[in-house]
């Protein structure tokens, strides 16, 4: 008996898909987290599709292609149902180097086609659902790479356009070329800033929200400890909120959110991840996990209520703007059009 329809859905935006309430954010399984689990990947991106789980999120520059070619593995060896319903959503643009450097982002119309093209055969599939630009690429006008989008999604490789940290004015300028599903975007308790000017400007357009680092990769899940190191190669080993003091006072209010788990009978980061479903319909977090383990948690916010006492307490405990660190490094903070 399928489970597939067991979950709560999602629209993203007024022109997006129907999608799970939660999707899967698979770049963990390949890249900036230290070394990953393939089979295990793999079992869990199955558990999620069995889950009711059909919003799978990627980006070309994961692991080099790596995690286009795992997510292929693991719809082509899923069940016919599940993998019907699955949908993928893909970001492009990052230029990297064959030491996994980052070397800034091309997003003129000839590369955003050339990127498609490369997606398409990695992922083994005629179109994508949801496609992106990682970052604004500050050569290329952001009408001109929507343009070449909308081009894809006319001639059917896409069939829907996304934007990726952007801010509210150029979120503004996309929208008027081309309809706009969703805008990726990091957005936790401890990283609030599109509440300022983002979120509502993405509302009056009708763009819904995909929310990643629903738990600051792992800082609120309730899995980091004080003592924590970091495997080479792992992005948190050079993420100012994993630093020296910072990760301190960051635990310290971990510790406050815990307490307010505790009480509700859940755990951190079941409480975490219902904060950022409450934010709206129009929200639909990311979740990070790279095992069936942490992947059963996650899905498990899905049946906690946060009513307006709740709510209050989990505010007191962790109050807009906190956090101690910006959550990029400063040389990539640079591109992030939605900080500026």
């Amino acid at each position: 008996m399928s489970t597939l329809t067991s979950l709560p859905t999602r629209t993203l935006g007024s022109t997006g898909p129907r999608v799970s309430a939660l999707g899967l954010g698979c770049m963990g399984m390949s890249a900036l987290y230290g070394e990953a689990d393939r089979a295990e990947s793999i079992a869990t991106i199955h558990a999620a599709l069995d889950a009711g789980v059909t919003l799978l999120d990627t980006g070309d520059f994961y692991g080099m292609g790596h995690n286009e070619l795992l997510i292929n593995e693991a719809l082509r060896t899923a069940p016919a149902a599940a993998r019907e319903q699955a949908l993928t959503s893909v970001k492009f643009g990052a230029l990297r180097t064959v030491e996994g450097g980052f070397t800034g982002y091309d997003g003129r119309p000839a590369a955003v086609k050339n990127f498609a093209a490369y997606s398409l055969q990695r992922l083994g599939t005629d179109h994508i659902d949801v496609y992106r630009i990682a970052r604004v690429d500050p050569d290329v006008p952001i009408e001109e790479t929507v343009g070449a989008i909308a081009e894809l999604v006319e001639a059917g490789h896409v069939r829907h356009i996304g934007l990726s940290e952007v801010g509210a004015d150029t979120l503004r300028r996309a929208a008027a070329v081309a309809p706009i599903a969703d805008l990726q975007i990091e957005y936790s308790l401890i990283s609030r800033g599109i509440e300022d000017r983002i979120l509502p400007t993405a509302r009056e357009l009708g763009i819904g929200i995909t929310a990643y680092g629903v738990l600051s990769r792992g800082l609120i899940s309730g899995h980091v400890t004080r003592e924590q190191t970091f495997a080479p190669g792992d992005f948190r080993g050079m993420s100012p909120r994993f630093q020296g003091d910072n990760l301190g006072r960051n635990l310290d209010l971990v510790d406050r959110l815990r307490a307010v788990a505790e009480a509700k009978g859940v755990t951190v980061a079941q409480i975490a991840i219902a904060w950022a479903l409450s934010r709206g319909e129009d929200v639909v977090p990311l979740i990070g996990a790279r095992r069936r383990d942490r992947l059963a948690e996650a899905l498990g916010a899905l049946d906690v209520t946060l009513d307006a006492a709740d709510l209050a307490a989990i505010e007191a405990a962790v109050p807009a703007g906190a956090a101690s660190g910006a959550r990029y490094p400063e040389n990539q903070m640079a591109h992030l059009d939605s900080e500026h």
